[in-house]
C-alpha cells in the first residue's frame, strides 16, 4: 500500500542542524497523517512530530518544539523534518510513519493509528 524510505540521518555536535526526508510511494493518497518517531537504545518509542497531509496542520511534542519543523512537498511525495538546535538527547533511530486508517480518525501521536513505517534513519549528536 505505502512505502517509506527515510534519509538524511547522520553525525552533528549539538547545537547543529539536520534535515530528514522521508519518500513515500504507493497509494500515498491513503494517508491522512505522517508522522517521526524516535528511538534511543533502552529507551521507549517517542512521538516526535505529524503532519496532516490534506490541510497540512502540525504537532509536535514539547521536548522538540520550538526547534524541529514537519513540513511536507506533495507534489514529491515526500516528508521533512528539519531538526535545530540539536541536543545529546535527541539522539536515537528516526523512524517515519504513515496512518493507515483511510478514514482519518485516528490520532496523530498514537503508534498504533500507524500502519506503514520506514526502515529508520540513525541521528547522533555529540556534546
Amino acid at each position: 500500500q505505502v512505502q517509506l524510505v527515510e534519509s538524511g540521518g547522520g553525525s552533528v555536535q549539538a547545537g547543529g542542524s539536520l534535515r530528514l526526508s522521508c519518500a513515500a510511494s504507493g497509494h500515498t493518497y491513503s494517508s491522512k497523517c505522517m508522522g517521526w518517531f524516535r528511538q534511543a537504545p533502552g529507551k521507549e518509542r517517542d512521538w516526535v512530530a505529524s503532519i496532516y497531509t490534506a490541510g497540512g496542520s502540525t504537532y509536535y511534542a514539547e521536548s522538540v518544539k520550538g526547534r524541529f519543523t514537519i513540513s511536507q512537498d506533495n507534489a514529491k511525495n515526500t516528508v521533512y523534518l528539519q531538526m535545530n538546535i540539536l541536543k545529546p538527547e535527541d539522539t536515537a533511530m528516526y523512524v517515519c510513519a504513515a496512518s493507515s486508517d483511510p478514514y482519518g480518525l485516528g490520532t496523530y501521536w498514537r503508534p498504533e493509528d500507524f500502519g506503514y513505517w520506514g526502515q529508520g534513519t540513525q541521528v547522533t549528536v555529540s556534546s
